[in-house]
């Protein structure tokens, strides 16, 4: 069984989806060859998948970006062309990292650096729908935020870049930047909530941002899909096997120390999860000025 992951590697769906697969391996007494297929906040891997049989034995590892493409102009599907095997979990603890020699320390102190100097401060970006654009339109919605913003193919890359001084700052998941932070690699000068993490100070500290609460809790997750057009039956032996590798102790130990919360829940219960996320994010782009399409137009509660 091939499975399409369609974030880079070392990033933190690459992360869970490469912890995942052992243990659905298991499950299903098959093989499962993952290959990372990058791009297009998400779109190339998608539209491989789309591209082959609907027979399941092409997954899709994939991640929330995907329920805005309409939405952000990038694609003409987003998961309704897809059934969910099961989403894993949501990575719902966001740090603003940053490249472990700068003199800020939280919030406050980059915002106030950001606003005296605007367009000096270099900001790791994803494509549309991701976790550091969706942060970013949540920061810009509430303050002025302008920095140069830098594309990178997911999380992994951008970590090496922050690392190597290439850039800055960087919104990302608690999953793929806590071991950086503990290690001394990165510095995190905050956490997308109103309350501390791991001794990580809230964002809220900075006074502007008081009202971030509105947006939360908010973050990113990952799960398995395979194309909707796919047998019942087949879905159904997907469906079975991949709960019974979220259940798997290691598995959930792993995620769990990464600061994701697990969810591994499939079929309609996956749908009505994904459905409740893309109204949350589509509208708060709306409002922000960001959505290419008015969600409205797109049937989005």
């Amino acid at each position: 069984i091939s499975a399409v992951i369609q974030w880079g590697a070392g990033g933190v769906t690459d992360v869970a989806m490469r912890g995942y697969a052992p243990y659905a391996e298991e499950a299903l007494g098959k093989k499962l060859v993952l290959s990372n297929r990058t791009g297009g906040a998400g779109a190339i891997g998608a539209n491989f998948v789309l591209q082959q049989p609907a027979d399941g034995y092409t997954l899709l590892m994939g991640a929330e970006p995907q329920a805005l493409f309409r939405v952000m102009g990038l694609a003409d599907f987003d998961y309704d062309r897809f059934y969910p095997i099961n989403v894993a979990a949501i990575a719902n603890t966001i740090l603003l990292v940053a490249n472990k020699d700068v003199p800020w320390n939280n919030m406050q102190d980059l915002l106030s650096h950001v606003q005296a100097n605007p367009k000096k401060v270099k900001q790791y970006m994803a494509g549309q729908g991701t976790v550091p654009f969706t942060v970013n339109t949540m920061i810009g919605s509430l303050t002025k935020f302008e920095t140069t913003l830098v594309p990178f193919d997911g999380d992994g890359p951008a970590i090496a870049a922050l690392q190597g001084g290439h850039v800055d700052i960087g919104f990302i998941a608690s999953g793929a930047a806590i071991e950086h932070v503990k290690a001394g690699r990165l510095k995190a000068l905050g956490v997308l909530s109103d309350k501390p993490f791991q001794g990580i100070s809230p964002m809220t500290d900075a006074p502007s941002l008081i009202r971030l609460p509105k947006y939360l809790p908010w973050g990113s997750w990952y799960g398995v899909f395979v194309r909707k057009e796919t047998p019942d039956d087949i879905k159904a032996k997907l469906v079975a096997a991949f709960k019974k590798a979220g259940d798997n102790p290691k598995y959930r130990q792993l995620m769990e120390g990464r600061g994701t919360t697990m969810l591994n829940i499939g079929g309609a219960e996956a749908e009505a999860f994904i459905r409740k996320w893309q109204s949350t994010t589509a509208w708060l782009y709306q409002g922000a000025g960001t959505a290419k399409v008015d969600p409205a137009k797109l049937g989005i509660p």
